[in-house]
């Protein structure tokens, strides 16, 4: 008998073994934007639901340039999961513009609208997107969607970025602090309402914060570049001192993988984006905006991921 202690005691060590070595850690990395975006507190928050709610899955948030970036990082499999424009996404499923190669990428999620913000303060002289030209601007960071967009939208109102502006290439935080600093006239920023990096540009005492209007080239956009844009809003009082409507572009985030992901690790990644869209609205007001049944209404200029589909369908979505 007292020998048998020991050998209750191995041959217990023998049955939780196997069991101890399936689980096996799934490590996710969520690729996002800069720390003064939105991108970053979603991502953050993306993250942090992914690791509490898929047994066995721990999910990091990166700090990144933005959309670019974010998916050659997952064409080069080190991302998995990652925050990008939708006319980003657009360009690297068809190989275009800043993407030398198709990127096998796929959609989860259609997320919630960016907001196109030129942004400029009382005392530039700058009323208009026309004032830009010839004026000191920041297109936003190498590498982010935010960029891209810059450079479209001027040259839609005949403004030759390398020519007719003298160009910083800076992120949102920094735009801000360049702005505040006068060693620029004005910015650019693509993202969701309100960015922490404008409030804080907003909220400087001696700074009256101006948002311009920039809505009247939308057809000129939709003629190049297809249905990837749509007319928005920047309602009055989003910003301190912001005390007017601003008619703006807006498009679409989406939450992308490649194409390669496990189709049952995309379904359950696509189940706690919606059905813990609350604790995403917790870390950032634009996780409220984020609408299961407008999916397929809302499409992606990329396919979705099959276990995104599995999901849709299991909530009885239909594509249009």
């Amino acid at each position: 008998m007292r020998c048998s202690t020991p050998l209750i005691t191995a041959l217990a060590v023998v049955a939780v073994a196997p069991a101890t070595a399936q689980q096996k850690t799934i490590r996710l990395s969520v690729a996002t934007g800069g720390t003064g975006g939105v991108y970053y507190p979603l991502g953050g928050g993306l993250a942090n639901v992914l690791s509490k709610s898929i047994p066995g899955v721990e999910a990091t948030a990166e700090v990144t340039s933005g959309s670019v970036d974010n998916i050659k990082l997952i064409a080069a499999d080190k991302a998995d999961v990652a925050l990008t424009l939708a006319d980003t996404a657009s360009d690297a499923y068809h190989g275009v513009a800043k993407f030398k190669q198709k990127v096998s990428v796929r959609a989860l999620a259609v997320l919630y609208a960016n907001k196109n913000q030129w942004v400029t303060i009382d005392g530039t002289g700058i009323a208009k997107m026309e004032d830009l030209k010839g004026r000191r601007i920041s297109t936003g960071a190498p590498g982010s969607g935010t960029e891209t967009l810059a450079l479209r939208l001027l040259e839609a109102y005949g403004i030759n970025p390398e020519k007719d502006v003298r160009r910083e290439k800076l992120s949102v935080a920094e735009s801000v602090n360049a702005l505040k600093d006068r060693k620029v006239d004005a910015f650019f920023w693509s993202g969701g309402v309100p960015t922490a990096a404008v409030t804080d540009l907003a909220a400087t005492p001696g700074m009256k914060v101006k948002l311009l209007d920039h809505a009247d080239v939308l057809p000129i956009l939709v003629k190049k570049y297809g249905p990837l844009y749509a007319k928005g809003v920047i309602p009055a009082k989003s910003y301190p001192g912001q005390d007017k409507d601003v008619q703006v572009i807006d498009v679409w985030n989406l939450l992308v993988v490649h194409e390669k992901m496990d189709e049952k690790l995309a379904h359950d990644i696509t189940q706690v984006v919606f059905e813990h869209k609350a604790d995403l609205a917790a870390v950032h007001s634009e996780g409220a905006n984020i609408d299961l049944s407008k999916q397929y209404e809302l499409g992606s200029p990329i396919p979705f991921h099959p276990g995104a589909v599995r999901y849709f369908t299991e909530k009885g979505l239909k594509p249009k």
